[in-house]
């Protein structure tokens, strides 16, 4: 499905830049060498980065101090997201705009460079809705999420050895398994506000795994270790 498009939109989770105390080197490495192959075929790129653990160690930090407001928690992960967004730019720096997109409407649809950078913008969302409300202002259908969950399960792995991982999901059956709120540092393979979003607007998302070849299957229409959600 994807063979033909010129322009991806690509939601990555900041769980695979900044898996644990500091930013991986290796991953970031990786990504580069995917943007400049897909470049090399024409493709433009827009890449919306979330906060990973920065922005987990920060709202902790902020939690174990005292009662901190959701708001304020929101913008320690928006900011680490931002600072996540000026590293990749910073890599990319000879093929990006030189600038991290803070609000996806006022995005421009025509870019310098190949690659358009975005970040976190505002309280009571995730990048993942950025990403989608970024390719709805493209005129994208669909966003390529990647993160260090390759599935949509039927139920949390982490507390149930039983769950299923599912290929295929409608909005309407993700959004009752996923809810309708938004917590700041909220886990979930795509976020509450973003699928109403995509749901609304008739955005695909392709949930997942990221690995060389699982990556190539997803751009090529192949079949692919993830989820789709259309």
């Amino acid at each position: 499905m994807l063979s033909n498009e010129k322009t991806l939109v690509l939601s990555v989770g900041g769980s695979l830049i900044v898996p644990n105390g500091g930013p991986d080197a290796k991953f970031i490495g990786e990504l580069k060498k995917f943007v400049l192959r897909e470049v090399k075929k024409g493709r433009r790129l827009a890449i919306v980065v979330g906060g990973g653990k920065t922005a987990r160690h920060y709202i902790d930090a902020a939690n174990q101090v005292g009662k901190i407001d959701k708001e304020d928690l929101d913008w320690l992960g928006i900011h680490s997201t931002r600072l996540n967004a000026h590293l990749i730019r910073t890599v990319l720096r000879d093929i990006a705009h030189p600038v991290v997109v803070k609000d996806s409407m006022k995005a421009p649809k025509v870019w310098k460079g190949k690659v358009l950078i975005g970040a976190g913008e505002k309280p009571g969302q995730s990048t993942d809705h950025a990403a989608s409300r970024l390719a709805h202002r493209l005129g994208v259908r669909q966003v390529l999420n990647f993160s260090n969950i390759d599935h949509v399960y039927d139920k949390d792995p982490n507390k149930f050895k039983n769950a299923e991982p599912l290929e295929q999901l409608t909005w309407s059956e993700y959004r009752k398994m996923v809810g309708n709120k938004w917590t700041p540092g909220m886990s979930a393979p795509f976020d509450p506000i973003a699928s109403k979003y995509c749901q609304k607007h008739k955005i695909e998302v392709a949930i997942a795994a990221w690995e060389k070849k699982n990556v190539s299957n997803v751009l090529a229409g192949k079949e692919f270790v993830g989820t789709m959600i259309f």
